[in-house]
């Protein structure tokens, strides 16, 4: 997602919630502030777009000015709809695949709080990030442009998974898991595509769990 995109998501979000809060009702900034026990300029940024604000304001705005929160934050269903509010919106760092192959060596421990954020539904439990596909090696399964959900505290190889790996230059890579291949990581392609040339210990960084494109 480019930045431009997130700019404008963001002000699609400030929107939302400005509308919300004038329906339910509060003249302004200050006495929502003052309900929820919250800083007021924190609050006028999210309302003007110029931070954006994540699950958890999110449910305690759509709460108190009555509207579901999948509207609120994503934008999609009916407003007052609150049987939406059984899905769950995480905001999901969104990392490019040079930044993906840093991510290895450290022990498992990232800091991804400095990346942009792109929403999810209904994830499980994790430690997630998100990619952008680029090329057609995993076609079958993740077309170009597809945005992949990729779980960082799942690392155990089950036959026929896909995984995001690296090897030791940093290169990251998404392949399926085929452990009667060589190499064991291979693509899923319609089309005829070599499997990826690693240099040394390869590295996983994650297993794949979602694979979602817009139409």
């Amino acid at each position: 997602m480019s930045l431009d995109q997130k700019r404008i998501e963001r002000e699609e979000r400030a929107a939302r919630l400005v509308e919300a809060r004038k329906n339910a009702g509060f003249s302004g900034a200050k006495p929502v502030a003052e309900r929820l026990d919250v800083n007021v300029n924190n609050y006028k940024a999210h309302e003007q777009g110029r931070n954006g604000f994540d699950n958890t304001y999110g449910r305690r705005y759509a709460k108190l000015f009555g509207v579901s929160l999948k509207w609120l934050m994503l934008g999609e269903g009916d407003p007052h709809d609150l049987s939406e509010d059984m899905v769950d919106v995480s905001d999901v760092p969104f990392v490019s695949w040079v930044s993906a192959g840093e991510l290895s060596p450290q022990d498992g421990v990232f800091d991804l709080s400095d990346f942009p954020t792109i929403p999810a539904v209904n994830l499980p439990d994790g430690k997630w990030m998100a990619l952008r596909v680029d090329g057609p090696s995993m076609n079958k399964i993740s077309p170009p442009d597809s945005v992949i959900f990729v779980n960082l505290n799942d690392k155990r190889l089950v036959s026929n998974a896909c995984y995001v790996i690296c090897d030791e230059t940093g290169k990251a890579t998404y392949k399926r898991y085929r452990p009667n291949e060589y190499p064991e990581f291979q693509p899923a392609s319609y089309e005829d595509i070599a499997p990826p040339q690693l240099e040394g210990a390869i590295k996983v960084i994650g297993r794949v769990k979602r694979s979602v494109i817009d139409m």
